[in-house]
């Protein structure tokens, strides 16, 4: 028992140095650069002119990590699985099939859709016409026209992308919600895109990032619970 204690001090111990040495604390003030459908963004002089929201979906702070949804649902909710699904039926084998967004018949009746329609787009139904989840292409833009630093903001963890105007976009690290997650970490965040993996359409793609500087495009279940950090075009 006292070999235990002392592991998971020394665990503990080794967190804290990291998060020492790998975080730099920050309050810059998140500049709003104006306002749609009564939510700020912020115009980072993105080639495409996205506009990203400042707070994600379920909080007023960007900060806050707000509420988690399924891909393809428009409600929050607490518990995540495939029997929660919206869009599939477990059968008593545990076959999964999917009864929308489906590119392959060894998952049920296939539909070849592979982008998120309006009526199922989280950031939409919350905040109205005009928001949006991003796409892929929109997190790549993000990604490479930024420079990503972890940081500790206001007392929560996560990544500020600073754009060449000098404006910048805080992310804070968010948990995959799932029966195998925990409490959220604060060393790794995950965000949804509005678009499928169609080659396992079990999956779509998300964007995530780490504590050690990592942050790239990745694929996950659908029924896992995210952030959604909407976007908007309107000025």
């Amino acid at each position: 028992m006292k070999k235990l204690i002392k592991a998971v001090a020394a665990l503990m111990l080794m967190t804290t140095i990291v998060c020492a040495i790998g975080c730099k604390k920050t309050d810059k003030p998140i500049t709003v650069s104006g306002s749609y459908g009564g939510h700020d963004y912020v115009d980072l002089g993105l080639p495409s002119g996205t506009l990203w929201a400042t707070c994600n979906v379920g909080s007023d702070t960007p900060e806050g990590y707000g509420d988690y949804f399924a891909w393809g649902e428009t409600q929050p909710k607490t518990y995540f699985d495939w029997n929660t699904y919206k869009f599939s039926d477990v059968d008593s084998e545990n076959n999964i099939r999917l009864t929308k967004y489906n590119t392959n018949s060894n998952f049920g009746i296939v539909d070849s859709l592979s982008t998120l329609e309006i009526k199922d787009d989280a950031a939409t139904s919350q905040w109205g016409s005009g928001w949006c989840l991003p796409t892929l292409e929109q997190w790549e833009e993000l990604r490479n026209n930024t420079t990503g630093t972890w940081t500790v903001r206001n007392g929560s963890s996560g990544f500020l992308f600073t754009a060449n105007n000098g404006r910048c976009l805080f992310l804070p690290a968010t948990t995959i919600a799932s029966p195998y997650s925990e409490e959220v970490s604060h060393l790794s965040g995950s965000y949804w895109s509005n678009l499928l993996y169609s080659n396992s359409p079990h999956f779509a793609w998300a964007f995530c990032f780490h504590i050690d500087g990592i942050y790239d495009i990745y694929r996950t279940d659908r029924y896992h619970g995210m952030a959604v950090r909407p976007v908007c075009s309107a000025k």
